[in-house]
């Protein structure tokens, strides 16, 4: 009797398995996954009926999981399931042929890749042509290289993006080891000589409101060529040694007389929709202006021109603190070294936590061992136990796109040497300032906020501030509201126009720096350190309603502080000039926790007072 319930169980089974072979053949050709677990389950099911049979295996072999069924299912009986895998699992092209000759499926591939990582990069990409991604060789020779660089473009022209040439190199040794020179010759004359090469890819931005824009702060102790550096950079000209290329830069009459920037200067550098080329003025000597530039250009380099003399020190905090650079370009003059305020400027980079890149000045002018003296002093410097950096000396175009690759990393510190008299290591600098990678480190689904850190009063149009989008969006129209006043009180008022680079846009987004036209507003209403916040919000149903509670203003705070340095002790009732983003203005200590002073080197909490009027701040902010 038991025998013939087995048998009975055994032809069910085989009937339920014809079933399933009837219904999978009647369905299309099913996933990877879906045949694996028909694989699996057909054999899990062959072992139960031999099981069944008189003459089986150890009942132990009914304990079988998946993976052990399909090894040991029988692939003849693939043949009767009419499933065909996918061609492009049953087949993977190498790279090298799908860069030489890509088919319209490869050509989709790449620009869906290139898509994602554009779209997690800003818009712009180096993208090593020449080996795979494991950084192996695709050994491509010179012809060969010239057509996956066309695959590229196209791919690139499919985005609304342009393919421009960094550098090229070579991965294998180019002088064959035990054979003559003329062999390599011969080898490049024939384009056999295997090659690869770095290339920027960017998007192409449709209007001014999309191009991107990386701010730079130029540092440094006083005459360590600051402002002629950027006059070099950014007019393209040449320094004459007596100051002639920073004329320009200058907004005062004292400051030309003196040589020296007592304010916050703004210059640009922009890069070209086509190949990413400098813009420069055009050779009947018409000065550009800064519409002439945005407008053609595809990135921006806006360079904060600070001060370095010592009077100045405050203006220049405030300028590193208020416009909220992405970089720290650090100036030494080589024949004078590390003097005067270099240590403290580089130390508010890094209390700020802003990547800083080194640029040594003068070196035509200077002695070899004056100059090797400074270099060895700035390495001991970067290396300390305060600053941890990893100074690298860029001498070549490889050695800059493997920097910049990695410049995110808090450890890397890039050091130029460069003569604005005679042009040595600029071309360096300017690629390296092309392809410098933007930190995103702004919200742009957060409900805006903009913070003033210049007031203007303009003829026919009114009350203007400018600042930095801190996070969200704000479109032309808005209503917002300004503040605090000296109550801690917040005006309504709204957006007439704003400006980006001098040209009019729609919107303001987050990391952006814009100027704002506003409505029915005094200029002796607003100041510096305020900011701008929105009046209205949208509920779920899509309707604008105001905001249900007003932002408030704070008189007293608690920040935990750390005294880099002082001369002597700090305690309760101590006064001094506090810089929190855009905002400068004198506290007061009221209360030290869990000390009773504070020296240099100390770690406290510690409760301040705003002496003049409130302010708007949130927690997390950095302060100095």
């Amino acid at each position: 009797m038991p025998t013939m319930q087995t048998n009975g169980n055994a032809q069910q089974q085989r009937q339920q398995q014809q079933q399933q072979q009837q219904q999978q053949q009647q369905q299309p050709a099913a996933s990877v996954d879906g045949l694996l677990d028909s694989v699996a389950k057909l054999a899990v099911n062959d072992a139960v009926i031999s099981e069944s049979a008189p003459a089986s295996a150890p009942s132990a072999s009914l304990e079988l999981d998946e993976d052990d069924a399909v090894e040991a299912f029988d692939e003849s009986l693939l043949d009767d399931i009419d499933i065909d895998l996918p061609e492009s699992l049953s087949t993977v092209r190498p790279l090298k042929e799908r860069l030489l000759s890509p088919t319209d499926e490869d050509i989709q591939k790449f620009a869906e890749h290139f898509k994602r990582r554009l779209d997690t990069t800003n818009g712009e990409m180096v993208y090593d042509l020449g080996c795979e991604e494991d950084g192996s060789s695709l050994e491509l020779t010179e012809d060969e290289l010239k057509t996956a660089q066309s695959t590229i473009e196209l791919v690139a022209k499919n985005l609304g993006a342009f393919v421009a040439r960094l550098s090229a190199k070579t991965p294998l040794a180019a002088v064959v080891t035990g054979e003559s020179e003329n062999a390599e010759k011969n080898d490049i004359a024939a384009g056999q000589l295997q090659v690869s090469q770095h290339v920027l890819i960017r998007k192409i931005p449709k209007s001014v409101q999309e191009m991107l824009e990386v701010r730079v702060a130029v540092v440094g102790n006083v005459d360590a060529g600051k402002s002629t550096t950027l006059g070099v950079l950014t007019k393209n000209v040449l320094d004459d040694g007596r100051g002639k290329a920073r004329v320009n830069l200058f907004r005062h009459k004292h400051e030309i007389e003196s040589g020296r920037t007592s304010s916050v200067g703004t210059e640009i550098l922009g890069f070209d929709k086509e190949k990413g080329s400098i813009i420069t003025a055009p050779a009947t000597g018409r000065k550009l202006t800064w519409e002439d530039i945005c407008t053609r250009s595809s990135k921006i380099v806006s360079f904060l021109d600070l001060a370095g003399h010592e009077k100045y020190l405050k203006t220049t905090v405030f300028g590193m603190t208020g416009c909220a650079p992405n970089f720290v370009m650090l100036m030494i003059a080589a024949n004078a070294g590390v003097i005067g305020l270099t240590k403290e400027h580089l130390g508010l980079a890094l209390a700020l936590n802003v990547p800083v890149f080194v640029v040594v000045t003068k070196v035509d002018m200077c002695p070899l061992p004056v100059l090797n003296s400074t270099i060895s002093q700035l390495t001991k410097l970067l290396k300390s136990s305060g600053c941890r950096k990893i100074p690298i000396f860029i001498k070549s175009v490889e050695d800059l796109v493997v920097t910049a690759g990695n410049f995110v990393s808090e450890r890397i510190c890039p050091i130029f040497q460069v003569s604005n008299v005679t042009g040595s290591g600029l071309d360096l600098l300017r690629l390296f300032l092309n392809i410098l990678p933007l930190q995103d480190s702004f919200s742009a689904d957060q409900p805006f906020e903009f913070h003033i850190n210049e007031t203007f009063s303009v003829p026919f149009v009114g009350t203007v501030v400018s600042g930095v989008m801190e996070c969200g969006a704000i479109h032309v129209g808005d209503t917002v509201l300004i503040g605090p006043d000296s109550t801690g009180q917040f005006i309504k008022t709204a957006v007439k126009s704003i400006q980006r680079k001098r040209i009019n846009v729609p919107c303001a987004t987050a990391g952006q720096t814009a100027s704002l036209a506003l409505k029915k507003i005094k200029r002796t209403q607003v100041r510096k350190g305020q900011v701008m916040l929105p009046a209205t919000t949208t509920n779920e149903q899509g309707t604008v309603i105001p905001v249900a509670e007003m932002p408030r203003a704070c008189r007293r705070f608690e920040a935990e502080v750390l005294v880099l340095y002082h001369s002597t002790t700090i305690a309760i009732k101590y006064q001094a000039m506090l810089h929190c983003g855009p905002i400068r203005q004198t506290v007061r200590i009221v209360k030290v926790l869990e000390k009773e002073v504070l020296r240099t080197g100390d770690r406290a909490r510690v409760v301040f007072e705003f002496l003049a009027h409130p302010e708007y701040i949130k927690p997390g902010q950095r302060l100095v």
